[in-house]
């Protein structure tokens, strides 16, 4: 009479097919995806056959390795880490102290501004 409940184990996981993780899978259905379009788009142009082959096998290979070389290397989350790593400036610089000396002024002015919504 007890009621048997399945447990799922792979919540939690990211998604993981034939060793592509995660969004690579999407990067790589995105890149195929376009292939063929383009090579719809150049086969309706009149460019020859033999030519978009070579073409399409260059470009879906190239498009092959590279996504599972960065599923490899950075795994799930680690392409959006790098990109964010690299938008960090190495340094700031600052001309003058204005900026600092005017924080007090900052302040009191939300102070202020708090003070006037708490009122109302």
């Amino acid at each position: 009479m007890a009621t048997v409940y399945h447990i799922n184990k792979g919540v939690g996981r990211p998604i993981v097919f034939k060793g592509l993780k995660a969004q690579y899978i999407a990067y790589l259905a995105l890149g195929l995806v376009l292939m063929l379009i383009g090579f719809a788009i150049g086969y309706l142009s009149g460019v020859p056959l033999v030519f978009l082959m070579v073409l399409v096998s260059v470009f879906g290979g190239g498009l092959f390795v590279v996504v599972f070389r960065m599923s490899a290397k950075f795994g799930e989350h680690g392409l959006l880490k790098f990109l964010a790593k690299r938008g960090i400036p190495r340094f700031l610089v600052f001309r003058s102290r204005r900026l600092f000396t005017g924080l007090k002024n900052v302040r009191s002015w939300l102070r202020q501004q708090i003070y006037f919504l708490y009122i109302r």
